[in-house]
């Protein structure tokens, strides 16, 4: 089969004069009536099981709770058990903790293994990532397992059942690692594209995707399948335990015998993941990348006129860099792991740099940034909503009838016995740069 052809299930002709690609149906600021009421339901059973503190504040953001309804199909009893064993798999593994500590080096050395993040955004204002496949090799997987080995001992479980949705085991040393990756991007990339004034929705809709370019070509046959079980193990934690964090991905330079690997690859997603892969011929890589991206977010080796190397620094546009307030000491985003957290009662949020360099943990505050979304009218008039409701459902003792009937459903599900962080735990070391207390900002 030649390249042209492809054996994606969509074609990527019919790309061109649709960038949305289902954005934003179904995300915040974009729900229909029955949308917002399993939204609604779904909190409910999640509060009735301690696994949602309704707040002020509130302990996880409405967009990471629609990831889980949309890749559940808004089935309010199946979102709630991916959600409950996601949360049980976190706690079991103490990713919260593994986060804040991790070393940079082995951070950094896992980020070479995978998807990076190039500095830009399509559109839509989702970040662009781009997979250079032939930068891996056995050798360079062989090493890397040995390191994480090395770093969290031996693994205690098969890497299926940490990326399953079952009772939760501890999970391989080489996915805590890749973890990590996908904390960053819910806990960094995301909430900084979603500052960012000048995208559509700005003021609905918080940013909770990614667009991926994944290169393949100069890949033989024989070292796609020496990486079909590193692929595998990362394509499967996204699925059961970041759901719906991955939108359009371009396939580029796909040889001949791409519908073998094909066959491997549409088995690791869900079928809506599946329907949103183009598989592009050289033709076609230009114009169909021009429609959903800027050509000065395009990679210059794809007809862009954007910077990138891979495993370089990302290569910041210019709007983000307009709005940043660096640190002194600080012109860039540094190595390792970040997240971003309130400043300012809402009004900001501060970048913090974590990990650990030479076994010293670091707490550094990088830079800050205005918060536009969500709007602190809009903050307000959440939390005085959700405190009347609370209010209205301890002196009625009803819910919503829709509500009642979802919680009812899951009304067999323990409760947890302490609340566990999806995107984080709060930590306890202060930042240096700013000695007062901040909440974390959830994806």
């Amino acid at each position: 089969m030649s390249a042209t052809s492809g054996p994606a299930p969509r074609d990527a002709s019919a790309a061109p004069g649709r960038p949305n690609v289902g954005y934003p149906s179904g995300h915040l600021g974009h729900l229909t009536a029955d949308e917002e009421a399993a939204l609604q339901a779904f909190k409910a059973s999640l509060a009735g099981k301690g696994y949602y503190r309704p707040g002020p504040p509130r302990s996880h953001e409405d967009g990471t709770l629609l990831r889980f309804l949309r890749a559940r199909r808004w089935v309010v009893q199946d979102a709630f058990k991916q959600f409950k064993d996601t949360e049980d798999w976190r706690a079991t593994n103490g990713l919260g903790a593994l986060y804040d500590t991790l070393d940079v080096a082995a951070y950094e050395e896992c980020r070479g293994l995978y998807p990076q993040w190039t500095g830009r955004a399509d559109k839509r204002g989702i970040p662009i990532y781009l997979f250079e496949i032939r930068n891996l090799d056995s050798k360079t997987i062989q090493a890397y397992e040995k390191s994480t080995e090395a770093y969290f001992g031996a693994a205690t479980s098969k890497p299926a059942e940490a990326t399953t949705m079952t009772t939760p085991t501890p999970t391989p040393p080489k996915l805590l690692r890749l973890f990590a990756l996908y904390e960053n991007l819910t806990r960094f990339v995301h909430p900084l594209f979603t500052q960012l004034p000048d995208r559509p929705h700005a003021r609905t809709t918080p940013i909770t995707l990614s667009t991926n370019i994944v290169d393949v070509s100069g890949v033989s046959l024989r070292q796609f399948w020496n990486l079909k079980g590193h692929m595998q193990a990362a394509s499967q934690l996204a699925t059961a335990h970041y759901p719906e964090t991955l939108d359009c991905i371009f396939v580029i330079g796909a040889p001949a015998f791409f519908t073998t690997v094909w066959g491997w690859v549409k088995h690791w997603f869900d079928p809506v993941t599946v329907s949103k892969i183009f598989i592009l011929a050289p033709a076609q890589v230009r114009p169909t990348l021009e429609t959903f991206m800027h050509p000065a977010d395009i990679p210059r080796q794809y007809g862009g006129s954007l910077d990138f190397v891979w495993g370089g620094p990302a290569n910041l546009g210019p709007a983000l860099r307009d709005r940043i307030a660096w640190e002194p000491g600080h012109a860039a985003f540094p190595k390792g792991p970040l997240y971003w957290r309130e400043l300012d009662g809402g009004t900001r949020l501060e970048c913090v740099a974590v990990g650990s360099v030479d076994k010293v943990r670091r707490m550094e505050r990088v830079c800050t940034i205005p918060v536009i979304f969500p709007a602190r009218e809009e903050q307000q008039q959440q939390q005085q909503q959700q405190q009347r409701q609370q209010v209205t459902e301890a002196a009625v003792g009803t819910v919503p009838e829709a509500t009642a009937n979802a919680v009812a459903e899951v009304d067999n599900v323990q409760p947890v016995q302490k609340l566990s962080l999806t995107d984080k735990d709060v930590l306890e070391t202060k930042s240096v740069a700013e000695p007062t207390a901040m909440a974390p900002v959830r994806a």
